[in-house]
C-alpha cells in the first residue's frame, strides 16, 4: 500500500510539473546579466532576449550586476525560487573559475545551465612595430631578458592571465611582470607602449586590421576565421584553451520541461542575422550547446580549471600581512 501511495504521489507531481511547463511562462521573466551594460555579453543577451520574448509571449525584465566579476549576479539568482522566472546570464567565469579562486555565497551545483550560446575568443597581442613575429620569438626573448617583459590582462585569475602563467610554468618559470588593466578598453596601455604585450579579448583584432597591433597567437580551440594565419596556443606547443563561454542558467531545481522550453527559445533566437553579425564584430564566436551538453562542458571545465589554478598557484585573495 505504501508503495502505491508513493507512486501515486510521484504521478501527481509529474502531472503538475508537466502542466506548469505547458503554461509557462504566465508572467514576465527576470534576466539578471552578470556583466556591465557596455560589454559585448550584455549587448548580445539583449539582442537574444528581444526574440525570446516573442517566442515565449512574455517580456524579459533585464538588469545588470557585475559586482565581484559577475559573482554578485549569480549569488542573487542562486537564492531565487526555481520556477523559471529568475534567470542569470553572462560569461561562465562566475560558475567555473571565481568559486575556485575566492569564497562566494553559492556553489557550482546551485545552478542548472539552460544553454551555451557563444564562445569568448582571446589572444596575445603586441604592437605592430614589435620585433617578435611569432609566439616562440616572444617567449625566447622573455626567457633571455628576465624582468623586462610586462604583460597586461583584464584581471588576475582571468583565462588570459592563466594563459601566460601556463606558458611560464611549461617553460620552467619566466620572470615577466603581470599588469592588471581595469577598464573597458584594455588595448590602450599596449597601444601607448606602456606594456610589452597584452593577453586580452579578440574584440581588439580591429587594431590588427588597422595595422597598430600584431596578434601572435589565440587561446581558442580553433584559429580565428578573420586571421587564419594566426596559430592557437595549442598549435604553438602550449596545451591551453580559453574555456570561457556565454551561458544562461537557472537556480537548481527548476523543472526540466521549463529548462527545455527556455533552451529552445534561446536557441532559435540565435538564428537572428543581426545577432550573428554582432557576435563576429565583437570578436566572439556563435556556438551552441543545449542544456545537457552545457552542463557536461561546464563540469569538465570546472575540474580542468581547478587543477590548473592549483598547479599555477593562482589566487585572487589579497596577500596576508
Amino acid at each position: 500500500m505504501g508503495k502505491i501511495i508513493s507512486l501515486w504521489g510521484l504521478l501527481l507531481v509529474s502531472i503538475a510539473t508537466s502542466s506548469f511547463a505547458q503554461e509557462y511562462p504566465t508572467k514576465p521573466i527576470n534576466l539578471l546579466i552578470a556583466n556591465t551594460p557596455a560589454g559585448s555579453v550584455n549587448v548580445s543577451l539583449r539582442m537574444l532576449a528581444s526574440h525570446v520574448e516573442k517566442r515565449l509571449g512574455q517580456p524579459l525584465i533585464i538588469s545588470n550586476n557585475n559586482a565581484g566579476g559577475g559573482s554578485g549576479a549569480f549569488a542573487i539568482v542562486a537564492k531565487q525560487r526555481p520556477d523559471g522566472y529568475n534567470l542569470v546570464a553572462g560569461a561562465s567565469t562566475p560558475l567555473v573559475r571565481i568559486p575556485q579562486l575566492r569564497p562566494v555565497p553559492y556553489k557550482f551545483e546551485d545552478f542548472v545551465p539552460i544553454l551555451h550560446y557563444g564562445t569568448m575568443e582571446s589572444g596575445l597581442f603586441v604592437r605592430a612595430d614589435a620585433p617578435w613575429k611569432t609566439l616562440r620569438e616572444f617567449v625566447e626573448y622573455a626567457k633571455k631578458n628576465p624582468g623586462k617583459v610586462t604583460y597586461g590582462v583584464s584581471g588576475t585569475g582571468t583565462p588570459q592571465h592563466l594563459a601566460m602563467e601556463f606558458i611560464s610554468m611549461q617553460e620552467g618559470g619566466i620572470q615577466w611582470i603581470l599588469v592588471p588593466m581595469p577598464g573597458e578598453d584594455n588595448s590602450i596601455p599596449l597601444l601607448g607602449g606602456h606594456i610589452t604585450a597584452a593577453s586580452i579579448g579578440s574584440v581588439y583584432t580591429h587594431h590588427v586590421t588597422a595595422g597598430s597591433l600584431r596578434l601572435l597567437a589565440t587561446h581558442g580551440e580553433r584559429r580565428l576565421k578573420a586571421f587564419p594565419e594566426v596559430p592557437t596556443f595549442r598549435e604553438c606547443g602550449y596545451d591551453f584553451i580559453n574555456e570561457t563561454v556565454m551561458v544562461v542558467a537557472a537556480p537548481k531545481g527548476t523543472p526540466l520541461p521549463v529548462i527545455q522550453k527556455l533552451d529552445d527559445a534561446f536557441h532559435k533566437a540565435m538564428d537572428d542575422p543581426e545577432f550573428v553579425k554582432y557576435m563576429g564584430t565583437a570578436g566572439n564566436l556563435v556556438a551552441y550547446r543545449n542544456h545537457e551538453e552545457t552542463k557536461k562542458y561546464l563540469e569538465d571545465a570546472y575540474v580542468r580549471l581547478g587543477k590548473m589554478i592549483k598547479d599555477l598557484k593562482i589566487s585572487m585573495e589579497p596577500a596576508k600581512k
